[in-house]
């Protein structure tokens, strides 16, 4: 049976692990199903962070939707971030037997991110290469055999995520968030575990005893076939033993299986939960800085809102004095409509004037020319009539 204690968890990552960059973006993950379409994790863009962690000397990227999880992935020497377009990039982890997206909202961002990726896998694969020299230094050759063995035998469990990243180039293609066709993806972007590129274990081979050069006695050739022969019944009753427990285990292998999967089902919920808990604790900081960053925003909006409802009300102080305006603009405008009737009425009147002026006129210069001629006449007939007196008074004076 499993021991509980292999499932223990471990300890918060507060005061060892630290975020030494951090970004926005939306995070995908590639759909476990169809290995081709992405599947948003996230509603809304969160912050996305690299952490180092001291103690272990390895570097995480770790993002919180809430305080759930949606990002928890190591960075190993082997992985490679590749940009599938402007604003959109990805990575292969098979430890998390995924492939993670994010969306950016702009190129600069995207990247430096991938310039990060790349400054933090090469710290990775330099801190891999001090340790594998400290434990080479270390271990005696037939510890460096277990492990060559032991790397052998984990081999064979992550070729499932290696088989899922030759189907996606095979494939040759992903879908963005946005279902658009993006590059296709490239060998150095699906990428294995530290074990999955370590070379090919090669096969010790001991050599063969030779036999010695003198040939031993008769007497202890028999001897040696007595003992042989009891080493022979030896092996035989064992064999029995073992065909026997073999047989019985056989019987409770089912159970054993249903146990075990029961306690790696256990184990998985208790290192996710234990994951969530760390990335919780671990982006505490970060959580409240953010908390501190919105609150600043949400400060500036409502100024902006304040200034905004000011620039309303005068908005609409000038939309009432505008009604005002348009108003006295119809009342002016009828006005001046009255106006231009009366003036058309004036003119028609002063029309008639005219009219009745240049008539009087004619009349007054008809007459003045019927007055200057009987003045002529007048002046004539005056003219005759003192003529007259004169005749008249020298006759008076003659007679």
């Amino acid at each position: 049976m499993l021991s509980c204690s292999k499932f223990e968890p471990r300890e918060l990552s507060i005061p060892r692990e630290q975020p030494i960059f951090s970004t926005r973006a939306h995070v995908f993950q590639i759909d476990p199903n169809t290995k081709k379409n992405w599947v948003p994790t996230s509603k809304h863009a969160v912050t996305v962070s690299y952490f180092y962690d001291s103690t272990r000397n390895v570097y995480r990227i770790i993002s919180l939707d809430g305080s759930k999880a949606i990002i928890n992935s190591t960075i190993t020497p082997n992985m490679t971030f590749t940009k599938t377009s402007q604003k959109f990039g990805q990575w292969a982890d098979s430890r998390a037997n995924t492939v993670y997206g994010l969306g950016f909202s702009s190129e600069h961002h995207l990247t430096k991110f991938a310039e990060k990726f790349q400054e933090f896998k090469e710290a990775a694969r330099l801190a891999k290469e001090k340790s594998q020299e400290k434990m080479e230094l270390t271990s005696t050759p037939s510890q460096r055999r277990g492990e060559k063995s032991r790397r052998g035998s984990h081999q064979g469990g992550t070729t499932s995520f290696e088989q899922s990243g030759h189907i996606l180039l095979k494939k040759g293609y992903v879908e963005s968030a946005g279902g658009d066709l993006q590059s296709p993806l490239t060998p150095e972007s699906i990428n294995g575990t530290d074990d999955e590129r370590t070379h090919e274990v090669t096969q010790n081979s001991e050599p063969r005893a030779e036999p010695t050069q003198n040939a031993l006695p008769f007497s202890h050739s028999s001897a040696i076939s007595k003992h042989w022969e009891a080493e022979l019944a030896t092996l035989k009753g064992n064999n029995a033993k073992l065909t026997a427990a073999l047989l019985e285990s056989t019987a409770n292998v089912k159970q054993w299986k249903q146990q075990l999967a029961a306690y790696q089902e256990e184990a998985e919920r208790l290192h996710k939960r234990v994951t969530e808990l760390e990335c919780v604790s671990s982006q505490a900081n970060a959580v409240h800085t953010h908390k501190a960053e919105l609150n600043q925003t949400i400060q500036e909006l409502e100024e902006t809102l304040k200034k905004k409802e000011e620039e309303i009300e005068k908005l609409k102080q000038e939309i009432d004095n505008a009604r005002e305006l348009q108003e006295q603009r119809d009342s002016l405008t009828q006005k001046l409509q009255e106006v231009e009737i009366r003036n058309k009425d004036l003119e028609g009147q002063l029309s008639d004037l005219e009219q009745r002026l240049e008539k009087s006129q004619n009349e007054q210069e008809a007459f003045r020319n019927n007055l200057k001629t009987l003045l002529e006449i007048l002046d004539g007939k005056i003219f005759e009539l003192t003529e007259l007196r004169d005749n008249l008074a020298k006759l008076l004076e003659c007679s």
